[in-house]
C-alpha cells in the first residue's frame, strides 16, 4: 500500500521528532564519558570537546581514594534486599486480594493500598523522619522498610488486575493432583504472570537503585551508611569540585542498571503489553 505524500511527509516529521529526542536523551550520556576520560586542564579548556587520549587515572582515583566501593555495597545491599522484599511480599498479597476481591474485607484492604498511590511523598515526608526517629528506623533497615512499603501500591494495582486474568480453574486442577493453595500460586500462577512481576522488579531496582530523597532523610547521621547517590553529591573537596572524577563515578555507577536493563528489557515490553488484547 503505497502512502500518500502528506503520510510521507508525517513519517519524515515522526522520524525526525525520533531522532532529536533519542539525540537529547544521549548527549548527557556523552558527556558523561567524555569527561570521565579527560584529565581537569582538557575539561577547562573545552568541556564538550573529545579527549586526547582514554584517561583512565580518574576511574582509579574514584575507587582508590574516595571509599567508593563502600557506597557502592549499601546501595546493592539495599536495592537487593527491597527488590527480594518486594518480591516475595507484594505478588502474595495481590494474590490472596485477587482470589478474594467479592468479598468486603479484601475490597477495602485493596483499596486502601491504592490510595498510596495518590499521596505524594512530600506530604508524608515530614512524619515519616518523625516516626522512624521514634522507632530507632533511622538507618538502612528503616530505608529497606520504606522502598518496600511505598513500592507496594503500584506493585499491588498491577498485579491483582494481572492475577485475574489467570483462570483460577488451573488452580483448581492443580489441587485436585495434590497441590496446597501455596504450591498453587507458586507452580501455577507465579510462572503465568512473570512478565507484570519481573516488570515491577525491574522498574523499582532501578528506583531503588538512584533513589535520592528518601537516603537524604533516613541515612543523614552516619556518611558510612550512605548510598551511591548521596555519595556523588557529597561528591567535594574542601575547596574544589573534581568534575572528571565525579563524572568517572556516575559511569561507573550507571552500568549496574543499564546490565539490568538490558537483560531485562524483554519482560518489561511483554509485562506492559501483553493482556492488552483479548482473544
Amino acid at each position: 500500500m503505497r502512502l500518500s505524500v502528506g503520510g510521507k511527509i508525517l513519517k519524515v516529521v515522526s522520524y525526525a521528532f525520533l531522532i532529536l529526542g533519542a539525540l537529547i536523551i544521549l548527549f548527557p550520556f556523552f558527556v558523561t564519558i567524555i569527561t570521565s576520560l579527560k584529565t581537569q586542564q582538557e575539561s577547562a579548556e573545552s568541556f564538550f570537546a573529545l579527549p586526547s587520549s582514554f584517561y583512565l587515572e580518574n576511574f582509579k582515583s574514584v575507587f582508590q581514594k574516595a571509599g567508593y566501593f563502600t557506597y557502592f555495597r549499601n546501595s546493592a545491599l539495599i536495592t537487593i534486599t527491597s527488590v527480594v522484599l518486594i518480591f516475595l511480599l507484594d505478588p502474595m498479597c495481590a494474590y490472596g486480594i485477587s482470589r478474594n476481591l467479592h468479598k468486603p474485607y479484601f475490597k477495602i484492604i485493596h483499596y486502601y493500598l491504592l490510595c498510596g498511590i495518590f499521596v505524594p511523598f512530600q506530604v508524608v515526608m515530614i512524619p515519616l523522619v518523625k516516626y522512624l526517629g521514634t522507632l530507632h528506623l533511622t538507618s538502612q533497615l528503616g530505608l529497606i522498610i520504606m522502598h518496600v512499603t511505598f513500592a507496594s501500591s503500584q506493585a499491588i494495582f498491577l498485579l491483582v488486575n494481572y492475577i485475574r486474568s489467570v483462570p483460577p480453574d488451573l488452580e483448581e486442577a492443580a489441587s485436585i493432583d495434590g497441590c496446597t493453595t501455596f504450591g498453587a500460586y507458586w507452580r501455577v500462577v507465579i510462572p503465568l504472570v512473570k512478565p507484570m512481576t519481573m516488570t515491577i522488579m525491574v522498574l523499582n531496582a532501578l528506583w531503588v537503585w538512584n533513589d535520592f530523597q528518601m537516603p537524604l532523610i533516613i541515612l543523614n547521621k552516619s556518611a558510612e551508611t550512605w548510598t551511591l547517590p548521596l555519595f556523588q553529591y557529597n561528591f567535594k573537596s574542601q575547596y574544589t569540585y573534581d568534575y572528571n572524577m565525579a563524572f568517572a563515578s556516575y559511569l561507573v555507577a550507571m552500568v549496574p542498571v543499564l546490565i539490568v536493563y538490558v537483560c531485562a528489557q524483554k519482560y518489561i515490553v511483554a509485562g506492559l503489553t501483553q493482556g492488552a488484547v483479548k482473544t
